[in-house]
């Protein structure tokens, strides 16, 4: 019953993608191009619901998605490139091709034998390099992340994650190193900073391999601290006007004083 209803649902899903098409003046004017910013921002509105675990909002942005996964669809069909069935026949030849261990012979013991089978079966099927797949367009944290996770995958990654805390320290050091070679008129004046930037570069690379290492997802961890900031900046913005004071009018030292209180308040919740 469960699998009829799903199969009746995606049905009338795609019955109403040909009737908004052809009756629409605003879908019938979409495009691949002009549907692109719009599934990006549906992707991060799903990702702010899922980091808010709210179960209603990730189910509605989960639809929303597929909506754009049949809108897609359909424009291939009307191109006559390729249509829903081609998209859900790859994705189904790929995950029986990169999951031998369920679908074939293959013996596994773990997720790390996992991971590696699959980038070896990807090296195998006429990808050049193991980090082929990766979209230049990814913001560059994640880039960070997926460019660490896609090594690990074939081996290349610490043998001890406790020694990447040394190369932190390194990475510090050589930040430091660059920063007195700079002058405070060079640093203010945005000049000859190449080099500084580079060094930030791979600290903050550094870093996200040893949150990788640790099993935390760097990306959802620095918006987690995003949106402490953003809580505790406004309501220290709240707290100064209860004061009857103005920011803008406000020292550093008060300003850090509210805030530390902000954070007190946090505390005892």
């Amino acid at each position: 019953m469960e699998k009829d209803s799903r199969l009746a649902a995606f049905k009338e899903l795609l019955d109403i993608m040909d009737e908004l098409r052809e009756k629409c003046p605003w879908d019938r004017k979409q495009t691949f191009e002009s549907l692109r910013k719009l599934t990006i921002e549906e992707t991060y509105e799903l990702a702010d619901a899922i980091l808010k675990k709210n179960l209603t909002e990730i189910k509605e942005e989960l639809g929303d998605l597929m909506l754009h996964i049949v809108f897609y669809a359909k424009l291939g069909s009307e191109n006559e490139t390729f249509n829903m069935t081609d998209i859900l026949n790859s994705i189904n030849k790929k995950l029986i091709t990169r999951h031998p261990h369920v679908f074939g012979d293959t013996k596994v013991v773990d997720e790390e034998d996992v991971m590696q089978n699959w980038e070896k079966i990807k090296l195998r099927n006429g990808k050049k390099s193991v980090l082929d797949g990766i979209p230049k367009s990814l913001p560059a944290l994640i880039k960070a992340n997926r460019l660490q996770e896609k090594v690990h995958g074939v081996g290349f990654d610490w043998k001890d994650r406790s020694g990447v805390w040394e190369k932190i320290n390194e990475e510090i050091d050589e930040v430091k190193e660059e920063l007195l070679k700079l002058s405070e008129k060079e640093i203010k004046d945005n000049r000859g900073k190449e080099k500084l930037e580079g060094e930030i570069g791979d600290l903050l690379f550094s870093i996200i391999n040893a949150a990788r290492l640790y099993g935390i997802d760097p990306e959802n961890s620095l918006e987690r601290t995003n949106r402490k900031f953003i809580f505790r900046f406004q309501q220290m913005e709240k707290n100064i006007k209860q004061q009857g004071k103005i920011l803008e009018y406000l020292s550093l030292d008060e300003m850090n004083r509210i805030w530390e209180d902000v954070k007190k308040e946090e505390v005892k919740r």
